[in-house]
């Protein structure tokens, strides 16, 4: 798990090592262990390495293949790396180190673009091959690790983290205007290839993309998600048998594929209690963590799940570690989350997640978590709400999952940066690919594929690997999320959801975690828009920049200045208008006012 950056040159010009050397040393904390530069007349590459597999200096990269002149910058943790190394050394190909890094180098010598088909992990790299003048670009199936593209027609540019390219100087900061649509209406998420800004773009998930020296480029998409049932259809039984072999399988695999002890976060809901649970039966000790938050007054929420946490520790013996977080220090820490954030992210358990992933990055290197569950097995409560409503597809989605529907967002953001409605085009698009039996099969689809990968897969990233953590999540392993496509949707919406994972776990967890309703991290401090934070959100959007900037109408600010906790300054998925626009700004004076060079 690392950081990587580089520059490919189209005008005949030396790369800039001084810039390559900037953006990567914007991404020090993603990789503590090692930094590395290398460069030739056309590329150049930078590095950072957080060593997981093999800890050896045999394996820091930029990596160089001697033989062919490849090179490869590599960010993530291929699984099936064992099995991948014993295919090419039966083929002929020797190996210098034990780790994935030189795996990945070596499958894109042997397989080329097919490559990353069959790679099992959570990558993106870029590999230069100085016989064909190309640089060979791509990211895994499920967009679990990041790549930003910055192209100016003269060069082009990557890395694992935006502002590392705004670090390098030269990109374009304007507001791309679909994406401030797609941002408002999708509660942050911009789908690949937008970004917020205009001169940033992101590599779509499980593609690759080839560029050569003469700025010639081919894209094309590797895999793709099937959502149909197989025939003859399983009964429930094998449903659920293969639903816990496959779990079983890719939680095996995330943990074997390290040379460094891996935890788990724990936060006391089924998804993470299921994976200490399937661990503990394999014999593994393990290190269990989690993180709570006191209630704003004693009649408030409560804001922790140690109860849960709790048992599970208790039932399989973990070396349990426990952190209540108080109130003031959220408040404290919101600029620092901010700082961290490499786009734009809404949802208030960021701060959680940074405040985790900054106490667990002290102890290990890696751990398990149970992110992706809700979206894969249908677990939030949307889905049901979709399932029954009438109307078109799109009809049915919106009306249930969009922030703002699109006259509201025209009343909201000034006439400049006004666009049609395309975040709906966008989602009718992907509603109507075929490939799907099913009305809820597209909807778990779309979220799976397109908009998991922005929140809370790009948290998955983001926020631990600012603190050198790495985070891994055995529930969008690909094997079992494509078994869990060609289910019936009304299987995983039985029992309130996710029914074939609270199956497999009864008996095996307490019936208390089982059937508890599903939690949301409330972070009161955050929740409640309310005090410190109201304020801090009035200073942010009556501040010079904001004002400046003329992002948003000063009415429609007022107006949800004036009754922040009104039912309608909120969205239908329960996030509060006002910290969207407060955090939007935040983010632009952090990362793109100040920005240097």
């Amino acid at each position: 798990m690392c950081g990587l950056c580089g520059e490919l040159r189209f005008d005949g010009a030396p790369p800039d090592l001084a810039a390559t050397r900037r953006m990567r040393d914007a991404m020090a904390a993603r990789g503590p262990d090692h930094a590395g530069l290398w460069s030739d007349a056309r590329v150049a590459f930078g590095h950072r390495r957080l060593s997981i597999i093999d800890l050896s200096a045999a394996s820091d990269q930029p990596l160089v293949d001697a033989a062919s002149g490849c090179v490869l910058v590599f960010n993530g943790v291929i699984y099936n790396y064992r099995e991948l190394r014993e295919q090419l050394r039966s083929a002929g190909h020797a190996f210098h180190t034990d780790g994935d890094s030189e795996v990945v180098l070596r499958a894109c010598l042997a397989w080329g673009d097919d490559a990353p088909r069959r790679l099992e992990g959570m990558f993106a790299f870029a590999l230069w091959d100085p016989r064909r003048g190309e640089l060979l670009l791509a990211r895994d199936r499920f967009g679990m690790k990041p790549l930003y593209l910055s192209d100016d027609g003269v060069r082009l540019r990557f890395a694992s983290t935006l502002p590392a390219l705004l670090a390098g100087g030269g990109v374009d900061r304007d507001i791309d205007d679909i994406a401030l649509h797609h941002l408002f209406t999708l509660h942050a998420v911009v789908p690949a290839p937008r970004t917020i800004l205009r001169g940033v773009r992101k590599l779509p998930p499980a593609h690759v993309l080839r560029v050569g020296v003469d700025a010639t480029r081919s894209q094309r998409r590797y895999w793709s998600l099937r959502a149909t049932r197989p025939q003859p259809l399983p009964d429930t039984g094998e449903w659920l048998q293969r639903t816990r072999s496959a779990l079983q399988a890719a939680i095996d695999s995330h943990l074997q594929a390290a040379d460094v002890p891996v935890g788990v976060l724990l936060s006391g809901g089924l998804d993470s209690s299921l994976l200490v649970g399937m661990l503990a039966e394999r014999g593994a000790t393990l290190n269990t963590y989690s993180i709570g938050f006191e209630s704003v007054d004693a009649q408030g929420e409560r804001a922790d799940e140690f109860v849960y946490s709790d048992l599970v520790a208790q039932r399989f013996g973990t070396r349990h570690h426990q952190r209540l977080v108080r109130n003031a220090e959220v408040l404290e820490r919101l600029p620092h989350t901010v700082a961290r954030m490499s786009e734009p992210m809404f949802s208030h358990d960021v701060v959680a997640f940074d405040l985790l992933s900054e106490w667990v990055g002290a102890d290990l290197k890696a751990v398990l978590a149970g992110q992706g569950a809700d979206e894969v097995f249908a677990g939030y409560f949307w889905y049901p709400l979709m399932q029954a409503a009438r109307g078109t597809p799109l009809q049915r989605f919106a009306s249930h999952y969009f922030d703002r529907d699109h006259a509201e967002w025209l009343d909201f953001i000034e006439p400049e940066h006004h666009v049609p409605d395309l975040t709906s085009e966008l989602v009718d698009d992907a509603l109507q690919q075929p490939d799907a039996d099913e009305y809820l099969d597209r909807v778990l689809r779309l979220d799976v594929t397109t908009l998991i990968v922005d929140d809370p897969v790009k948290r998955v990233d983001n926020l631990p690997m600012a603190h050198a953590l790495e985070l891994r999540v055995p529930f969008l392993d690909r094997a079992l999320v494509e078994l869990a496509a060609s289910m019936p949707p009304a299987l995983r919406l039985r029992d309130g959801g996710k029914f074939p994972l609270k199956a497999i776990a009864r008996g095996l967890l307490p019936d208390l975690v089982i059937d508890r309703p599903k939690g949301y991290f409330p972070v009161p401090a955050l929740h409640h828009v309310r005090g410190p934070f109201l304020e801090r959100m009035r200073d942010l959007l009556d501040s010079s920049a904001c004002r400046a900037r003329g992002l948003y109408r000063r009415d429609a600010l007022a107006r949800l200045l004036a009754a922040p906790e009104d039912p309608g300054s909120f969205t239908r998925l329960r996030g509060s208008k006002l910290w969207h626009a407060a955090l939007l700004e935040w983010w632009l004076q952090t990362h793109v006012d100040g920005a240097a060079p």
